[in-house]
Protein backbone atom coordinates (compact mmCIF):
# COMPACT_ATOMS: atom_id res chain seq x y z
CA UNK A 1 0.00 0.00 0.00
CA UNK A 2 2.77 2.14 1.05
CA UNK A 3 4.40 1.38 -2.43
CA UNK A 4 1.96 2.41 -3.97
CA UNK A 5 1.13 5.83 -2.40
CA UNK A 6 5.04 6.54 -3.25
CA UNK A 7 5.04 5.55 -6.66
CA UNK A 8 1.44 7.79 -7.41
CA UNK A 9 3.06 11.09 -5.96
CA UNK A 10 6.01 9.86 -8.35
CA UNK A 11 4.17 10.02 -11.32
CA UNK A 12 2.11 13.45 -10.16
CA UNK A 13 5.29 14.70 -9.32
CA UNK A 14 6.68 14.25 -12.95
CA UNK A 15 3.52 14.53 -14.77
CA UNK A 16 3.80 17.72 -16.08
CA UNK A 17 8.00 17.74 -16.34
CA UNK A 18 10.01 16.46 -19.18
CA UNK A 19 13.73 16.27 -17.36
CA UNK A 20 15.48 15.78 -21.19
CA UNK A 21 13.68 18.52 -22.52
CA UNK A 22 16.40 20.99 -22.47
CA UNK A 23 19.26 18.46 -23.34
CA UNK A 24 17.11 17.61 -26.54
CA UNK A 25 16.02 21.45 -27.65
CA UNK A 26 20.12 22.39 -26.82
CA UNK A 27 21.29 18.65 -28.99
CA UNK A 28 18.54 18.50 -31.82
CA UNK A 29 15.40 20.80 -32.15
CA UNK A 30 16.92 24.17 -31.62
CA UNK A 31 19.94 24.40 -32.98
CA UNK A 32 21.98 26.99 -34.98
CA UNK A 33 22.08 25.19 -37.41
CA UNK A 34 18.24 24.77 -37.81
CA UNK A 35 18.03 28.34 -38.99
CA UNK A 36 21.30 28.17 -41.47
CA UNK A 37 19.29 25.49 -43.37
CA UNK A 38 16.66 28.11 -43.80
CA UNK A 39 18.79 31.10 -44.51
CA UNK A 40 20.45 29.21 -47.52
CA UNK A 41 17.33 27.54 -48.47
CA UNK A 42 17.70 24.04 -47.85
CA UNK A 43 14.81 23.40 -46.00
CA UNK A 44 12.00 21.86 -47.52
CA UNK A 45 7.66 22.01 -46.77
CA UNK A 46 6.96 18.26 -46.47
CA UNK A 47 3.23 17.90 -47.42
CA UNK A 48 1.89 14.45 -46.36
CA UNK A 49 -0.96 12.55 -48.05
CA UNK A 50 -3.10 15.45 -48.52
CA UNK A 51 -5.39 13.47 -51.04
CA UNK A 52 -8.65 11.73 -51.74
CA UNK A 53 -7.77 8.71 -50.54
CA UNK A 54 -7.91 9.93 -46.88
CA UNK A 55 -8.68 13.67 -46.71
CA UNK A 56 -11.72 14.09 -48.29
CA UNK A 57 -15.27 13.44 -47.46
CA UNK A 58 -16.83 10.54 -49.42
CA UNK A 59 -13.82 9.15 -51.21
CA UNK A 60 -11.05 6.44 -50.13
CA UNK A 61 -11.44 5.16 -46.79
CA UNK A 62 -14.41 7.32 -46.19
CA UNK A 63 -16.70 6.77 -49.50
CA UNK A 64 -18.91 4.54 -46.83
CA UNK A 65 -18.64 6.45 -43.37
CA UNK A 66 -20.64 4.18 -41.65
CA UNK A 67 -18.41 1.28 -42.55
CA UNK A 68 -14.68 3.31 -42.33
CA UNK A 69 -13.71 2.25 -38.45
CA UNK A 70 -13.94 5.99 -37.91
CA UNK A 71 -16.81 6.62 -35.49
CA UNK A 72 -19.11 9.63 -37.48
CA UNK A 73 -18.27 11.77 -34.56
CA UNK A 74 -14.40 11.40 -34.94
CA UNK A 75 -15.16 11.73 -39.01
CA UNK A 76 -16.55 15.25 -38.11
CA UNK A 77 -14.05 16.57 -36.16
CA UNK A 78 -11.19 15.74 -39.00
CA UNK A 79 -13.15 17.24 -41.63
CA UNK A 80 -13.45 20.07 -39.15
CA UNK A 81 -10.15 20.36 -38.98
CA UNK A 82 -9.08 19.74 -42.10
CA UNK A 83 -11.49 22.22 -44.30
CA UNK A 84 -11.08 24.65 -41.81
CA UNK A 85 -7.80 24.85 -40.32
CA UNK A 86 -5.44 22.94 -41.57
CA UNK A 87 -6.02 22.64 -45.17
CA UNK A 88 -5.97 26.92 -45.41
CA UNK A 89 -2.64 26.93 -43.21
CA UNK A 90 -1.05 24.18 -45.65
CA UNK A 91 -2.02 26.44 -48.73
CA UNK A 92 -0.79 29.68 -46.90
CA UNK A 93 2.54 27.92 -46.15
CA UNK A 94 3.10 26.10 -49.74
CA UNK A 95 2.31 29.92 -50.63
CA UNK A 96 4.99 31.26 -48.25
CA UNK A 97 7.84 28.71 -49.59
CA UNK A 98 7.07 28.76 -52.86
CA UNK A 99 7.71 32.94 -53.39
CA UNK A 100 10.94 32.58 -50.84
CA UNK A 101 12.13 29.58 -53.88
CA UNK A 102 12.26 27.30 -50.88
CA UNK A 103 11.44 23.39 -52.21
CA UNK A 104 7.52 22.05 -51.25
CA UNK A 105 7.67 18.31 -51.57
CA UNK A 106 4.59 16.47 -51.70
CA UNK A 107 4.01 12.23 -50.63
CA UNK A 108 1.23 10.42 -51.48
CA UNK A 109 -0.45 7.11 -51.12
CA UNK A 110 0.08 5.05 -54.45
CA UNK A 111 0.73 1.53 -55.73
CA UNK A 112 3.13 1.21 -58.55
CA UNK A 113 -0.30 -1.39 -59.57
CA UNK A 114 -3.52 -0.92 -60.90
CA UNK A 115 -4.41 -4.35 -58.49
CA UNK A 116 -1.77 -2.71 -55.63
CA UNK A 117 0.40 -6.17 -55.71
CA UNK A 118 3.22 -3.94 -55.13
CA UNK A 119 1.70 -2.59 -51.81
CA UNK A 120 3.41 -2.75 -48.17
CA UNK A 121 2.20 -5.87 -46.25
CA UNK A 122 0.38 -3.16 -43.86
CA UNK A 123 -1.58 -1.37 -46.52
CA UNK A 124 -2.68 -4.87 -47.79
CA UNK A 125 -3.95 -5.96 -44.76
CA UNK A 126 -5.92 -2.47 -44.08
CA UNK A 127 -6.93 -2.50 -47.18
CA UNK A 128 -5.34 0.68 -48.24
CA UNK A 129 -5.21 0.83 -52.08
CA UNK A 130 -4.63 4.08 -54.29
CA UNK A 131 -3.91 2.71 -58.38
CA UNK A 132 -2.03 5.06 -60.49
CA UNK A 133 -4.88 7.91 -62.06
CA UNK A 134 -7.40 6.88 -59.71
CA UNK A 135 -9.43 9.70 -57.71
CA UNK A 136 -8.14 8.41 -54.55
CA UNK A 137 -4.46 9.31 -56.05
CA UNK A 138 -5.28 12.96 -57.14
CA UNK A 139 -4.33 15.39 -54.60
CA UNK A 140 -6.56 17.99 -53.03
CA UNK A 141 -6.75 20.44 -55.35
CA UNK A 142 -6.10 23.59 -52.25
CA UNK A 143 -2.71 21.56 -51.76
CA UNK A 144 -1.76 19.96 -54.66
CA UNK A 145 1.65 20.37 -56.17
CA UNK A 146 2.21 23.45 -58.74
CA UNK A 147 4.88 23.24 -61.57
CA UNK A 148 7.82 20.40 -61.29
CA UNK A 149 7.25 20.10 -57.61
CA UNK A 150 8.71 17.22 -56.34
CA UNK A 151 5.85 14.05 -55.96
CA UNK A 152 6.85 11.05 -53.81
CA UNK A 153 4.80 7.75 -54.07
CA UNK A 154 4.56 5.60 -51.24
CA UNK A 155 2.52 2.10 -49.79
CA UNK A 156 3.89 2.26 -46.43
CA UNK A 157 3.20 4.86 -43.47
CA UNK A 158 6.71 5.86 -43.51
CA UNK A 159 7.94 7.88 -46.27
CA UNK A 160 11.79 7.09 -45.61
CA UNK A 161 11.60 3.40 -45.23
CA UNK A 162 9.75 2.85 -48.41
CA UNK A 163 11.00 5.64 -50.89
CA UNK A 164 14.25 6.77 -51.63
CA UNK A 165 13.56 10.09 -50.31
CA UNK A 166 16.39 10.53 -48.34
CA UNK A 167 18.85 9.69 -51.46
CA UNK A 168 16.56 13.04 -53.20
CA UNK A 169 16.89 15.54 -50.12
CA UNK A 170 20.81 15.00 -50.00
CA UNK A 171 20.84 15.35 -53.85
CA UNK A 172 18.74 18.93 -53.42
CA UNK A 173 20.54 19.82 -50.58
CA UNK A 174 18.11 19.61 -47.88
CA UNK A 175 18.76 19.53 -44.51
CA UNK A 176 15.79 20.91 -42.89
CA UNK A 177 11.95 19.30 -43.03
CA UNK A 178 9.02 21.54 -42.24
CA UNK A 179 6.69 18.99 -41.83
CA UNK A 180 2.12 19.26 -42.54
CA UNK A 181 -0.05 16.83 -43.33
CA UNK A 182 -2.37 13.72 -41.90
CA UNK A 183 -2.93 11.15 -39.96
CA UNK A 184 -0.50 13.74 -36.99
CA UNK A 185 -0.03 10.26 -35.42
CA UNK A 186 0.59 8.00 -38.17
CA UNK A 187 2.25 9.04 -41.72
CA UNK A 188 3.60 12.34 -39.90
CA UNK A 189 4.69 11.44 -36.80
CA UNK A 190 6.57 8.07 -38.69
CA UNK A 191 8.27 10.67 -41.17
CA UNK A 192 9.80 12.79 -38.27
CA UNK A 193 10.96 10.36 -36.20
CA UNK A 194 12.69 9.09 -39.40
CA UNK A 195 14.03 12.09 -40.42
CA UNK A 196 15.51 13.11 -37.45
CA UNK A 197 17.19 9.95 -36.76
CA UNK A 198 18.65 10.68 -40.08
CA UNK A 199 19.95 14.34 -39.28
CA UNK A 200 17.07 16.31 -40.57
CA UNK A 201 16.47 19.57 -38.76
CA UNK A 202 12.77 19.05 -38.48
CA UNK A 203 10.03 21.06 -37.42
CA UNK A 204 6.13 19.83 -37.00
CA UNK A 205 3.68 22.34 -37.96
CA UNK A 206 1.15 21.84 -35.17
CA UNK A 207 -1.87 23.71 -36.65
CA UNK A 208 -1.06 22.27 -40.20
CA UNK A 209 -1.43 18.96 -39.33
CA UNK A 210 -4.32 16.35 -38.22
CA UNK A 211 -5.85 12.93 -37.34
CA UNK A 212 -9.76 11.38 -35.97
CA UNK A 213 -9.41 12.80 -32.10
CA UNK A 214 -8.13 15.78 -30.37
CA UNK A 215 -6.57 13.46 -27.89
CA UNK A 216 -4.48 11.21 -30.43
CA UNK A 217 -3.45 14.96 -32.02
CA UNK A 218 -2.27 16.15 -28.87
CA UNK A 219 -0.34 13.17 -27.96
CA UNK A 220 1.48 13.25 -31.30
CA UNK A 221 2.50 17.01 -30.55
CA UNK A 222 3.26 16.26 -26.89
CA UNK A 223 5.74 13.17 -27.90
CA UNK A 224 7.40 14.70 -30.85
CA UNK A 225 8.06 18.23 -29.73
CA UNK A 226 11.54 18.52 -28.26
CA UNK A 227 12.26 15.14 -28.63
CA UNK A 228 12.15 14.96 -32.63
CA UNK A 229 11.01 18.26 -33.63
CA UNK A 230 10.37 22.03 -32.75
CA UNK A 231 6.72 22.60 -32.50
CA UNK A 232 5.42 25.38 -34.28
CA UNK A 233 2.38 27.25 -35.50
CA UNK A 234 1.74 28.59 -39.42
CA UNK A 235 2.23 31.74 -38.49
CA UNK A 236 4.95 31.17 -36.49
CA UNK A 237 6.73 29.69 -39.21
CA UNK A 238 5.25 32.56 -41.88
CA UNK A 239 6.99 34.78 -39.83
CA UNK A 240 10.66 32.89 -39.57
CA UNK A 241 10.79 32.77 -43.35
CA UNK A 242 9.81 36.09 -43.32
CA UNK A 243 12.93 37.21 -40.91
CA UNK A 244 15.39 34.47 -41.65
CA UNK A 245 15.75 33.29 -45.67
CA UNK A 246 17.83 35.71 -47.41
CA UNK A 247 17.83 36.63 -51.12
CA UNK A 248 19.60 34.67 -53.50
Amino acid sequence: MEDNKREAQQIEQFTDVDPLRETYRESITDVPALQKSLERHNTALLCIDLQYLDAARGHGVFADAERSGVPIAAQEYYFDRLEHVVLPNVRRLQDAFRDNRLEVIHTRIQSLTQNGRDRGPGHKRLGLHAAPGSKEAEFIELVAPCGDEIVINKTASGVFNSTNIEYILRNLGITGLVVVGVYSNECVSTAIRDACDLGFYVTLVEDACATVTPELQQATITTMKDRYARVMTTHEIIDEIREVVTDE
